[in-house]
């Protein structure tokens, strides 16, 4: 049997770790590293489409990125045509983290594959995207009911 979640968990949270050690930023904790990087892609996205990008509760992201904005990273603004949503926009003070952050990504991600045949990553990637994908459209369905 395959135990692809106890590794990809595994994996999650020894990367949690090196960035936490790398960057050492007590203002900035490694858990919402994805929403940096996101946000920062994609300024005024709202929270409602974060939480699908992030594939987690509403209310989590609301948590999440009042937390960042409390902090300085972020700003919330309502739309101007739907005043129920709120969109979120990078600061200054994150796009300044952003080069950091991804720069400990991609060392975290030579670490690991150091020592893989390149044809072997990408093998990798394509069935871990296969495995993301299908684990997103899961996530979709049940935001539409069907489960």
């Amino acid at each position: 049997m395959i135990f692809i979640m106890k590794k990809i968990n595994t994996i999650s949270r020894c990367a949690v770790a090196y960035r936490n050690d790398v960057l050492n930023d007590k203002s900035l904790s490694p858990l919402y590293h994805s929403y940096v990087l996101i946000i920062s892609k994609n300024p005024g996205i709202s929270q409602d489409e974060l939480a699908k990008e992030l594939c987690i509760n509403k209310s989590t992201v609301a948590r999440g990125v009042a937390s960042l904005e409390e902090k300085g990273f972020v700003e919330r603004k309502t739309d101007d045509n739907d005043k129920r949503i709120l969109r979120v926009y990078p600061s200054e003070k994150m796009l300044e983290v952003l080069p950091n952050i991804r720069k400990a990504i991609r060392e975290w991600n030579k670490y690991l594959t150091d020592d893989i045949d390149e044809t072997e990553v990408e093998i990798f990637q394509s069935v871990l995207e296969r495995i993301s994908n299908k684990a997103k459209l899961y996530m979709e369905s049940r935001e539409e009911g069907e489960i």
